[in-house]
């Protein structure tokens, strides 16, 4: 049956647990897109960590860019799910949708309405791109989305399977489609001249950064390495397609978020070196500057003498006097935990959903060396576990992780909302994350008021005479 449409836990349910749509798809052909999923994103040691619908993220990915239409085929229940998305980031636009019954799953009519859709979304007017997503029953039933033109009319025709039990996390479907987008890019610059990107680049030494980051964040990072002559070449994830060209032509690259696999795997076909880790903090901003230096082969002592004192004395002025726990899924943990030790803070613990690579084994070290213990692949309960046994002044955290240290009078932050939503390098970094933490642990007493008050057994009813009646009622006295 290798390559065929197959039906999935008996009318295309996808309740019939992981193990069947793994086989299921194995039996459907997706054998070696599954191998190459295993190979990118790693899971362990347990199985995968509690997350979202992993699709969320490459949908985000493709409604973050201009002129890039997104259709999903997957189950109704999943797709009504994901299309909270484009609200939550104001996308303002729509997210196409393939349904499908058990009778067009099977016989493949699902592909032939997937075909149909795309023709019909592909007016070049209005897209440089279409980007068909399969999440995991379609995945598991083998839809080939590869069979699909790669071009119609000049629109640029991306299919890529994001299923749950295929891709850990989220965060690395953003890299599932951005790595997709990267490498569909980098043909069409091997083939022949390309459009420019939008923004003018400078000429001589330029590096690309991987990941999500702050907006303000790149523009730092482009002033910390100005003096060595070194400016910003476009990102990853792009905000627009002609923007992949001008991430292709870049001297280095600076994968700051460590789990684009995928992503890395584009930039290095194209013959670009990549630097791990990122400038936060004296020590952090210190070691990235001389990697960048050494991969590109030009010194970094202008830099860190330019950088250096001021970072120094922003972290001397806020200084942290915390016991912290860190924790999250956006790849920066190491980071920031980093960043807020070099400010004073004890941070015995950071977990983080990601995988273990080799682009964030310097900040493993540094922390490793300081006897921080950490956490890939992080489960919900190995997070709630270090923060009961450490007892922070502050955690920072996913949301289940905040409410169980609220719950017992621990303050706790959102580390997407709080943390992702402020710089992280250079001198503003310094300053931005210690007021935080400054902020929420002054409320520790107030915390520790509201759980002592809830735990009190109510007062016992008290009779109490009403001078007109003479009568006795009960009432509460608080």
């Amino acid at each position: 049956m290798d390559g065929a449409i197959v039906p999935v836990a008996a009318a295309a349910s996808c309740h019939g647990g992981k193990e069947t749509m793994l086989a299921a798809a194995r039996a459907a052909g997706k054998s070696e897109m599954l191998e190459r999923m295993a190979a990118d994103y790693p899971k362990g040691p347990h199985d995968q960590p509690q997350s979202m619908c992993p699709a969320f993220g490459s949908l985000r990915v493709g409604l973050r860019m201009r002129r890039v239409a997104t259709i999903l085929s997957g189950s109704a229940c999943c797709v009504y799910g994901l299309t909270f998305t484009s609200h939550f980031y104001g996308a303002r636009r729509s997210v196409g949708y393939v349904p499908f019954d058990s009778e067009t799953l099977v016989t493949g009519q699902l592909y032939e309405d997937i075909r149909k859709a795309v023709f019909e979304t592909a007016r070049p007017a209005d897209y440089d791109a279409v980007v068909i997503i399969n999440l995991c029953v379609p995945t598991a039933s083998g839809v080939p989305l590869d069979l699909l033109p790669k071009e119609i009319d000049g629109v640029r025709i991306i299919g890529i399977d994001v299923p749950g039990f295929g891709v850990p996390t989220h965060a690395e479907a953003k890299d599932v489609l951005a790595g997709a987008m990267l490498k569909y890019a980098r043909g069409e610059a091997e083939r022949g001249a390309v459009a420019r990107p939008r923004a003018a680049m400078a000429d001589g030494l330029r590096i690309s950064l991987i990941g999500e980051l702050f907006p303000a964040d790149p523009q730092i990072i482009g002033s910390l390495l100005a003096p060595m002559g070194v400016s910003l070449s476009p990102g990853s994830p792009a905000r627009e397609w002609r923007d992949l060209y001008g991430a292709l032509d870049c001297s280095v690259v600076g994968a700051v978020h460590p789990f684009y696999t995928a992503t890395v795997r584009e930039f290095a076909a194209a013959g670009r070196p990549v630097v791990g880790s990122a400038p936060v903090g004296v020590d952090g901003t210190a070691d990235w500057l001389d990697a960048v230096g050494k991969a590109l082969g030009v010194s970094a002592d202008s830099a860190k003498a330019k950088a250096l004192p001021g970072i120094k004395a922003v972290l001397e002025a806020n200084r942290v006097n915390a016991r912290m726990v860190v924790s999250g899924y956006e790849g920066s943990e190491l980071l920031v935990a980093r960043l807020l030790m070099e400010a004073g803070a004890e941070i015995p613990y950071v977990g983080t959903a990601l995988p273990k690579t080799e682009w964030s084994a310097a900040d493993l070290a540094w922390l490793e060396a300081r006897g921080t213990h950490v956490q890939y692949r992080a489960s919900l309960e190995q997070d709630v576990a270090a923060m009961r046994d450490i007892k922070p002044d502050l955690a920072l955290g996913t949301t289940p992780l905040v409410q169980a240290a609220k719950e017992i009078g621990t303050p706790a932050v959102y580390f997407t909302n709080m943390v992702s939503a402020r710089p992280l390098f250079g001198a503003a970094g310094c300053a931005a994350l210690p007021a935080i933490v400054a902020a929420q642990t002054a409320g520790r007493e107030r915390f520790s008021r509201m759980v002592s008050f809830f735990e009190k057994p109510p007062a016992p009813a008290k009779p109490v005479i009403v001078p007109s009646s003479k009568k006795l009622v009960k009432e509460e006295v608080a």
